[in-house]
C-alpha cells in the first residue's frame, strides 16, 4: 500500500469514526431518485441551517454554493444546464463548488435498495436515457469504486491550486468514471487528470497527500451546517445571506428563475451558438449538452453532430448510452 492511499484510508477511517456520521445508518446512494433528480444522503432538520455561518464575501455577484460529487448522477445529469448558465450569467453569479461525500465507503452501512456497486451500475444504466447522458455503469461491475472521497479529496488539491483548472480536472474524472469506466479512486487516474488539467502535478499530489483533507472535511462540516442532504445542491447567497436554493435537477429555466428572483439587474450575457465557438469554450461536448447550449432538440442535435462527424470535424466517441463529441485536432 502505497504513502498516498494509507494517508487518505486513515483519514476515512478517523473522520468516518467521529460524530459527523454516528446519525447515520443508510448507505447515502439508496436514496438516488432520477424521478426527483437528485442522489439524497439525509434528512437535516431546518432549525440547523441557521448555524451556518458563511465567509465573509465582498462582490457585486451572486455567490452560489454548489454542492456535489464526483460520482453523482444527478450532477452529471445537470452538466448541461450549468454550462449554459455559466455563459450567460457567468459575469453575475461566482459559482463556488463544494465536495459533498456522497459514498464514504461500502462497509459501514446498512444494506438497502442499493446496497452494493453492483446495485450502482443498473441505476446508473436507469438514469442515462432520463437525463439524455451518456452513462455506462458497467465500472461498478468490472472495477468497482468503494468511496467517493479520494476523487473528492482530488479536486481539493486541485483547487487548492487553481479554480478554473480544478472545475476542468472535474469534468475530466467525471469523464473518465461514466464514460471510460475507470477507477477514479485510483491514484494512477487522479494524477492523469492532473496533468490533463494542467495541473503542477508535484503541487497537486503534495497537497491530495495532507491539505486538502483538511479542506475537503470543511466542506462536510460547512454542507451539515447548511443542511445540505444530497446533491446537486446550489445555494444561492447575497451579501452573506441565504436567499435561495436548487436541489436536485432542474430545468434551465429554474437557474434563470433564481437569479432574476434575487437581482432584476441581472444581465445576460448572448453568446455565439456556433458549434466552433461551443467546442472552444467546451472542449468536450455530449449530444444534450450541445442541444442546450445550441437551443435546438436532442433529436437535430445528434443529426448535426454526426454530418460534423462525417466530415471529420468532430470525433465521436462512442458510450453505451449516448455520444462524447470531440474537436479534431486535424480540422481546419
Amino acid at each position: 500500500m502505497d504513502i498516498t492511499l494509507m494517508t487518505i484510508l486513515s483519514f476515512l477511517l478517523n473522520f468516518l469514526n467521529s460524530n459527523h456520521f454516528n446519525h447515520m445508518n443508510n448507505n447515502p446512494l439508496l436514496n438516488c431518485d432520477y424521478e426527483k433528480g437528485v442522489c439524497e444522503i439525509l434528512e437535516t432538520p431546518a432549525n440547523e441551517t441557521s448555524a451556518a455561518e458563511f465567509e465573509a464575501v465582498k462582490s457585486d455577484k451572486i455567490r452560489i454554493i454548489y454542492y456535489t460529487d464526483p460520482i453523482c448522477s444527478s450532477c452529471w445529469g445537470i452538466e448541461a444546464q450549468l454550462r449554459k448558465f455559466k455563459l450567460e450569467y457567468g459575469s453575475a453569479v461566482d459559482i463556488e463548488y463544494r465536495m459533498g461525500g456522497l459514498l464514504p465507503s461500502w462497509d459501514i452501512y446498512n444494506s438497502g435498495g442499493i446496497s452494493k456497486p453492483s446495485d450502482v451500475a443498473g441505476h446508473w444504466e436507469e438514469v442515462s436515457p432520463h437525463y439524455k447522458m451518456p452513462i455506462d455503469g458497467s465500472v461498478w461491475l468490472e472495477d468497482p469504486l468503494n468511496s467517493s472521497y479520494p476523487p473528492s479529496i482530488a479536486f481539493k488539491a486541485a483547487q487548492m491550486q487553481d479554480q478554473k483548472k480544478a472545475i476542468i480536472f472535474l469534468r475530466i474524472i467525471r469523464e473518465m468514471v461514466f464514460l471510460d469506466k475507470l477507477n477514479i479512486t485510483k491514484t494512477e487516474h487522479l494524477e492523469k487528470a492532473a496533468k490533463m488539467a494542467k495541473l503542477d502535478v508535484v503541487q497537486w499530489k503534495e497537497d491530495y497527500e495532507s491539505k486538502a483533507q483538511i479542506e475537503f472535511k470543511k466542506d462536510l462540516d460547512l454542507g451539515k451546517q447548511l443542511g445540505v442532504r444530497g446533491f446537486p445542491t446550489l445555494i444561492f447567497v447575497k451579501d452573506d445571506e441565504m436567499l435561495d436554493i436548487l436541489y436536485g435537477f432542474k430545468p434551465y429555466e429554474e437557474f434563470e428563475k433564481r437569479v432574476k428572483k434575487i437581482d432584476r439587474e441581472a444581465k445576460k450575457n448572448k453568446y455565439s451558438a456556433e458549434w466552433e465557438n461551443l467546442f472552444a469554450v467546451y472542449p468536450t461536448l455530449t449530444t444534450q449538452e450541445f442541444a442546450v447550449l445550441s437551443n435546438i432538440s436532442f433529436e437535430k442535435s445528434q443529426e448535426f453532430l454526426l454530418n460534423l462527424s462525417t466530415e471529420n470535424k468532430l470525433e465521436r466517441k462512442e458510450i453505451k448510452n449516448g455520444d462524447l463529441w470531440i474537436l479534431n485536432s486535424n480540422s481546419n
